[in-house]
């Protein structure tokens, strides 16, 4: 394969308030400590960035906890460092998140002018009470405020995050927020089913008994609801829990509006990564940096630069494993087997890894096929989920690993 153009991922793990929900590496209270963990950042960046050759970088994302925490100038600085350290193709797709009640009009102005064009708002709900149980600091009000400054300030990229089954919602109040999101015209939506983690407080809640479970039956009512109002309403379902719109009844299959970022990862594409706890996969390794922001800060302070260490770990990194053929074949199947559209495609499977789809899992593909949850598009020589499949993706993920 050609040298692919490459990924950033930047983690910024400060929250105003953990939600009862959340598993994410984010912590609460401790925002006191934000310049220090942006200077940790730019030296983290500035390490790995000496080690490598030029590469070309076509998306960041700033994901947490919540980015939009950090100050313009905190923004400038980091976006300053990465584009020191690497090349940046013309147009890169900068992403950032943010919760709806962190944002004003004079910081939307200053992150859309500082490079940053592409802002997702975890929207969660247009329910009150949802909301509420979800423990989000904002409401719906808020939310259409803050799309509208969003627009104002220039950002004509926007996805909206959605979280359905919740404990005691009901499909009319489902149906209620995709419209009220709908309405307010997002080029992009996102929608994860809620999943019950063990050590947050609605997992240790609903163990006891104190929330209910969400059903199971209603969520998948919830989820193929979603596929056919949205899709109805000119938004291509491009991945198992995203749509984006399209601007023209011929392109079906595609938008300009997909996440380049988040494609990077489905098509198991390298990226680095930076920050406490951040995840990155590059020059043959999976490898993942210290989790606690004080430990992060720490081991980027002191003067690191003649640490002998292989691009692209730094002193940040507490995990790395160096992927087997094996390991990679596994990966891609789970990532590319997201996409319900491209799906796995023979042609790039061989000319990644020199053998056949059927050669490597002849009898796991066709017992998904057997049981429909697999289907082979022979014009596109592609295997993708069917509908039914994308229901029970886990099902069928479990035979890659």
């Amino acid at each position: 394969m050609t040298n692919p153009n490459t990924s950033i991922y930047i983690h910024i793990p400060f929250c105003k308030h953990r939600c009862a929900y959340c598993d994410f590496n984010t912590y609460a209270g401790q925002e006191d400590s934000i310049p220090a963990y942006v200077q940790a950042l730019i030296n983290e960046i500035e390490f790995v960035g000496h080690r490598t050759e030029q590469m070309n970088i076509h998306t960041v994302f700033f994901g947490g906890g919540t980015p939009s925490l950090l100050s313009a100038p905190q923004f400038d600085s980091i976006l300053k460092a990465l584009r020191s350290a690497f090349t940046f193709t013309a147009d890169a797709e900068i992403s950032i998140e943010a919760n709806p009640g962190t944002i004003s009009p004079e910081k939307l102005n200053a992150i859309r002018k500082s490079g940053i064009n592409r802002i997702s708002f975890g929207v969660q709900s247009a329910n009150t009470e949802e909301l509420r149980m979800l423990e989000r600091i904002h409401d719906f009000f808020t939310v259409i405020e803050a799309v509208s400054t969003a627009r104002k300030a220039g950002f004509d990229n926007l996805n909206l995050d959605l979280i359905y089954g919740l404990p005691e919602q009901t499909l009319a109040s489902w149906q209620t927020t995709l419209q009220r999101i709908v309405d307010l015209h997002p080029e992009h939506i996102s929608a994860y089913a809620l999943t019950l983690e063990h050590g947050t407080p609605f997992g240790r809640w609903s163990s006891k008994g104190l929330l209910p479970l969400p059903d199971p039956d209603l969520a998948a009512e919830m989820y193929e609801y979603a596929e056919e109002f949205l899709e109805a309403n000119g938004y291509v379902h491009y991945e198992i829990s995203n749509w984006a719109k399209t601007n023209s009844e011929f392109r079906i299959q595609n938008s300009e509006f997909m996440c380049r970022h988040n494609l990077q990862y489905w098509h198991s594409l390298p990226y680095l990564a930076f920050g406490a706890g951040a995840h990155g996969y590059a020059n043959g390794y999976r490898y993942s940096n210290a989790l606690r922001i004080k430990t992060y800060i720490e081991r980027l302070n002191t003067d690191n630069r003649s640490l002998n260490t292989s691009f692209p770990l730094s002193p940040a990194t507490v995990n790395q494993h160096k992927q087997t053929p094996k390991d990679d074949m596994s990966e891609y199947m789970l990532n590319n087997l997201r996409l319900t559209n491209a799906g796995v495609a023979e042609s790039d499977f061989r000319l990644r890894f020199g053998s056949g789809l059927l050669d490597v899992y002849p009898k796991e593909i066709e017992e998904l096929v057997k049981n429909g949850l697999l289907e082979y598009a022979k014009t596109s020589e592609v295997y993708r989920l069917t509908k039914h499949g994308r229901l029970l993706g886990n099902q069928v993920f479990v035979k890659f690993v």
